[in-house]
């Protein structure tokens, strides 16, 4: 599987943007995917997640500011992103799980500034 992000750029506080990740490849076999990111000397962290059934699960930071969906005529998964705030700013990477193997995307930069 091969994982195709976009979206990203640079928002002002309060602003909203959306990420795109395309999958190709394999794609029966993907058990959940999604989004991490990194923020500048910070550790990668999960952001929001989407089972191939639809369930959904989320950072903490980001509940209630971000959904995350699936296309399924595209086989992708968008990250919508809302109310965001500088703390958001971070490299954003497209995440398959796919029996028992992690698989990245190249990350996409995020920046939330005035």
């Amino acid at each position: 599987v091969q994982l195709q992000a976009s979206g990203g750029g640079l928002v002002q506080p309060g602003g909203s943007l959306r990420l795109s990740c395309a999958a190709s490849g394999s794609i029966f076999s993907i058990n959940f995917m999604g989004w991490y990111r990194q923020g500048p000397g910070e550790q990668r962290e999960p952001v929001a997640l989407i089972s191939n059934t639809g369930s959904t699960i989320y950072g903490d930071s980001v509940k209630g500011r971000f959904s995350i969906s699936r296309d399924d005529a595209k086989n992708s998964v968008l990250l919508q992103m809302n109310r965001l705030k500088p703390e958001d700013t971070a490299v954003y990477y497209c995440y398959a799980y796919i029996s028992g193997v992690a698989v990245w995307g190249q990350g996409t930069q995020v920046t939330v500034s005035s």
